[in-house]
């Protein structure tokens, strides 16, 4: 089995290579206008759309590995610009259809003859997913929907992860050193998760566990499980049609408060992740409803997550330093989940947070304010100081694509001031309050006991001073390596005025003959480059900023 996969992965990276080139050369000829040397290439918003259109082509040849990829990627502007996005998006819902005759034998193998199964069966689907496919059918005289997987996909998936993990370090190369931590990131999550969404089993007990944690929430629908017709392959459960929660003409049609359902869509994401510790992972529109009377259907639990209490703690402690704007706060909670480097500079951080903020509450902002961050930021931080911990990866697609839905739903969203009244509604205000309470009287009886501990180690040290026996230990850290830095300069410099004033002396004395002199000067070349080089500043990175709402309100301006 192991040697098939292997085959088969070796099989499948030529295919890929093959599918990709043309775009990897194209890639390149941007870093390079000729491949090996020349400068960069400007390449336009069309230019851009075309090679988007061509990588969508590419993913939809390689198969379902690679179009959950597609659909992964779609919702991470980290790595893809805006462009690529938009066109990686229409992945979402319109995925060619397997044949009926490769899901008539998963159902078949699971559950028997699918006429004994079932009462009726329609044959064609309803949604065609990656890794299997919907259908609606009759059991027990009520309408359900049927998940089934496509036959093989395991071996194919094992194959093709393969792959990525060999193509991650040739990728690399094209792109930027912030993108090619996030790519690393998404690799890893992409691994786990199509893994995860393949075990039809796992998405049942994760579909019961948050179905209970709602039970008593009348705006949010759950389709019921029916253990007789489910398994490892295949997902029975209860039908429940709805409107695409993106459909905006249709839920204005039917009455239905836009502002008021993006505010529970919040809320219930709050409640997974922050109360629940499970959370359904994949809320793009193809997977939320709602019903005629404004209830929101969830759909599709195989791309799930769990966050642990120490990270729960961490998310309201974001939350609360967000909405009292507390940008220091915001910086120590970040380090304290791994998320922030504790060398960033703060100062840069807290204005990009700022902005952030800003942006959250739907603010207008300056463009001379952007930019004048934008240039501190490649001034002041070489590597990208932000990183996304393994367990953070999903929470943060999620929270992006939920604030997608919301300010297509309702472009003024306030996300800040729902997520505070959720806060103070659960209690979280006065336990974060009672934590800084504690914590302010640990501090006051270190410090009282300070007050009797210090002057007597204090009047000992300054004994020792007057006694000429005081001794101290000074240890250096650089982990910088500025002084190596600086000791090397300082080596390159004397090199250069010895052989500069070598060459001088040499000449002066022997005018008619110049070989001496040139030889001390070519001698000299060398420190002198690599003094140069060891002062040139090192490249910053250059972002384009995505601000969601104002990219919103001038692409609707445009369209007016």
């Amino acid at each position: 089995m192991v040697t098939l996969v292997n085959l088969r992965a070796y099989w499948r990276f030529l295919v890929v290579v093959r599918q990709f080139f043309p775009l990897i050369v194209a890639y390149t000829r941007d870093r390079r206008r000729y491949v090996l040397f020349g400068g960069r290439r400007a390449v336009d918003e069309e230019t851009r759309v075309r090679r988007a259109e061509i990588l969508l082509d590419s993913l939809l040849t390689l198969g379902p590995t690679f179009i959950k990829l597609g659909q992964l990627l779609s919702t991470r502007p980290d790595i893809l610009p805006k462009e690529y996005i938009d066109v990686l998006s229409s992945l979402q819902d319109d995925v060619p259809p397997a044949p009926w005759a490769e899901s008539k034998q998963v159902l078949e193998a699971e559950l028997g003859p699918v006429d004994d199964a079932f009462d009726d069966f329609d044959r064609d689907p309803i949604s065609g997913a990656s890794l299997g496919q919907v259908y609606t059918a009759r059991y027990d005289g009520d309408p359900v929907a049927v998940k089934v997987r496509r036959p093989g996909i395991e071996e194919l998936v094992e194959a093709d992860l393969r792959v990525l993990r060999w193509s991650i370090p040739i990728i690399r190369r094209f792109i930027g050193q912030g993108r090619a931590f996030s790519l690393e990131n998404l690799t890893d999550e992409f691994a786990k998760t199509i893994r995860q969404e393949m075990d039809y089993s796992r998405e049942k007990r994760i579909l019961e566990e948050i179905k209970g944690n709602f039970a008593e929430n009348p705006t949010v629908r759950i389709p019921q499980p029916i253990e007789a017709r489910s398994g490892p392959r295949v997902l029975t459960m209860e039908y429940l049609p709805g409107t695409k929660i993106n459909d905006v003409d249709a839920l204005d049609e039917k009455g239905i408060d836009r502002t008021e359902l993006a505010t529970t869509l919040q809320r219930v994401y709050l409640q997974m992740i922050v109360d629940d510790g499970v959370f359904h992972a994949d809320p793009h529109p193809g997977n939320l409803a709602v019903t005629d009377g404004g209830e929101i259907i969830f759909y599709d639990f195989g791309m799930s997550g769990t966050v642990e209490p120490f990270i729960q703690e961490k998310i309201i402690d974001f939350y609360v330093a967000v909405a009292n704007q507390d940008i220091d706060a915001i910086l120590d909670t970040l380090i304290e989940m791994g998320t922030l480097s504790p060398e960033a500079d703060r100062q840069v951080m807290g204005d990009v947070m700022e902005l952030a903020i800003a942006d959250a509450r739907g603010e207008d902002i300056e463009q001379y304010r952007v930019q004048q961050i934008i240039e501190q930021v490649e001034s002041t931080i070489y590597e990208f100081p932000l990183r996304l911990p393994r367990d953070l990866a999903l929470v943060l697609r999620v929270a992006t694509v939920v604030e997608g839905v919301c300010v297509t739903l309702d472009p003024d969203f306030d996300f800040i001031s729902v997520a505070t009244d959720y806060l103070q509604e659960e209690g979280y205000y006065e336990e974060t309050a009672r934590q800084l309470i504690e914590e302010g009287g640990k501090q006051i009886q270190e410090t009282s006991r300070a007050l009797f501990e210090v002057p007597p180690k204090l009047n000992r040290a300054l004994d020792r001073v007057e006694n000429e026996n005081l001794a101290v230990n000074v240890r250096l850290e650089d982990e910088n390596d500025v002084l190596d830095r600086l000791a090397r300069r300082i080596v390159y410099g004397l090199f250069v005025a010895v052989g500069a004033l070598s060459t001088s002396i040499l000449y002066a004395f022997e005018p008619a003959s110049a070989l001496p002199a040139a030889v001390a000067a070519v001698l000299t070349v060398p420190p002198l480059v690599a003094l140069y080089r060891s002062f040139r500043a090192k490249k910053g990175i250059r972002a384009k900023p995505q601000f969601t709402r104002q990219s919103m309100r001038q692409r609707r301006d445009r369209e007016r």
